[in-house]
């Protein structure tokens, strides 16, 4: 043993990152993530709460936002007490919402758009005619005050 040498091993660590909707779990390894049986996710399937990515195979591959998707489920029928029914509503709602969100960012963004497009305009016409540019319907008179008036009675 005298003749023994140690040997410094350097280690590197690697991270990987995998696309949180990219199927990369079997059927198996899912269900055991989300804590229930494989059935259930064939069941939840069934229902249309859940779609896997298919393998050339046709095996069911599931990826990391399935498996959230699947707590999420099962969250709401162990502590919540909905029913699967319940759990397709909430689902479907909130996913309307996500949708309206998006519609709603995107018509905020135009808005912008248009409005700095105006400003632009409103810019460019008050250099050619060298005036103030007053909005129509800006400054509307105010209503004419009537004043009662009491005649004699002419018999």
């Amino acid at each position: 043993m005298a003749g023994r040498r140690e040997r410094k091993v350097e280690r590197s660590r690697v991270e990987v990152t995998v696309d949180e909707d990219r199927g990369v779990f079997m059927i198996s390894v899912a269900a055991e993530l989300a804590e229930m049986h494989p059935q259930t996710l064939r069941i939840y399937e069934a229902r249309g709460l859940i779609t896997p990515k298919r393998s050339p195979k046709n095996t069911r591959l599931y990826s990391q936002r399935d498996v959230e998707r699947l707590k999420r489920i099962q969250h709401m029928t162990n502590e919540e007490g909905l029913n699967l029914a319940g759990v397709e509503t909430v689902l479907e709602m909130e996913a309307r919402v996500e949708q309206m969100r998006t519609e709603l960012e995107a018509m905020r963004q135009r808005t912008r758009e248009l409005e700095a497009q105006l400003n632009d305009e409103m810019a460019r016409v008050h250099e050619r005619l060298h005036t103030e540019i007053v909005p129509y319907g800006a400054y509307e008179p105010e209503p004419p005050t009537k004043i009662p008036v009491r005649r004699p009675d002419s018999r």
